[in-house]
């Protein structure tokens, strides 16, 4: 390859950033704000950047602009290289001798599970800094700053590879209060009335109440108890769910492990011990490029050997 068509295969990180802001904000004038350019800067740089690559990347019309399918494809490249060279320049800025690593999480998982667990990953390893974003469903690596993830579902996120962490027992649960003025309490079979209770069920997981009541107690043609069994409120996040349970709003089905201290503390209780059967499980997520980054494979490392160690207990 010679030097001039080493030079055009690299087109300068001023044309890609304007190229890149622009292909997000779906904006010359949006694009130009975020860099603080001018409008006439960015149209120029991201002419200049089609001129060598020899490439139609917008399509413009009077005020609007679009990107063709080839600019399609190359953004989305071109997003993720980006990505990674903000990500490296804040890790040698702000962490010279060790590394940063960006990790998704569930918010419940983090904040109760993870969070009590990870001064002592710190401890371990005091030159990784890392930063936490929520996600509750998958995405795509390729358009985030994201290192792994963990993630509560099956083993088919795809160009990443999924770690299993473990399994969770998912139980109906309500507070004493309801279960007591209610009259679940004086019920004879607990478990079947809860068909007639308000349920409380989570986006995430909007089928768990009907899967529950089908594998226990409700015959596949009773269409009456379906119904009833998709009814009720919906709630984002676990732990606005737990405190609607708590408040006395319905009975929902929780993880255990999530809620261990509102049993402790009485504030919520185990209506019947049937928990949800389930295919899916919590797994670490690593894009395919990530696998061997280290700060990566310390987290996975002391991942499963804090949760080996508290499966031995």
């Amino acid at each position: 390859m010679t030097a001039k068509n080493s030079k055009r295969l690299l087109p300068s990180t001023s044309m890609l950033a304007a190229f890149d802001a622009a292909a997000r904000t779906g904006s010359f004038t949006a694009a130009a704000k975020e860099l603080s350019l001018t409008q006439g800067a960015i149209s120029r740089q991201i002419t200049a950047l089609e001129q060598q690559l020899s490439i139609t990347l917008f399509q413009r019309h009077k005020q609007t602009i679009a990107l063709t399918e080839v600019g399609k494809l190359y953004a989305k490249e071109i997003h993720g290289a980006l990505s990674h060279i903000r990500s490296a320049t804040l890790n040698v800025m702000t962490n010279p001798t060790g590394g940063v690593l960006n990790l998704a999480i569930l918010p419940m998982f983090g904040s109760r599970w993870l969070m009590p667990r990870l001064p002592d990953f710190l401890a371990k390893n005091p030159k990784i800094t890392i930063n936490t974003i929520s996600k509750l469903s998958p995405f795509d690596f390729s358009f985030e700053d994201i290192h792994c993830a963990i993630h509560f579902g099956q083993e088919n996120w795809a160009h990443a590879h999924c770690s299993f962490l473990m399994s969770e027992e998912t139980i109906p649960v309500c507070s004493p209060k309801f279960f007591n003025e209610t009259g679940l309490a004086k019920a004879t079979n607990i478990c079947a009335s809860l068909i007639d209770q308000p349920l409380l069920h989570i986006s995430t997981r909007p089928d768990d109440w009907q899967q529950w009541f089908e594998e226990h107690l409700i015959e596949a043609h009773n269409l009456d108890a379906q119904s009833k069994a998709k009814q009720g409120m919906h709630f984002e996040q676990f732990s606005i769910a737990t405190n609607a349970a708590i408040a006395g709003l319905g009975v929902a089905l929780l993880p255990k492990f999530l809620i261990e201290n509102e049993l402790v503390r009485n504030e919520l209780m185990i209506i019947c011990k049937q928990p949800l059967s389930s295919q899916k499980g919590y797994y670490l997520v690593t894009p395919n490029d990530k696998q061997d980054y280290a700060p990566v494979t310390a987290f996975k490392e002391w991942l499963e050997a804090t949760l080996a160690n508290e499966k031995g207990k």
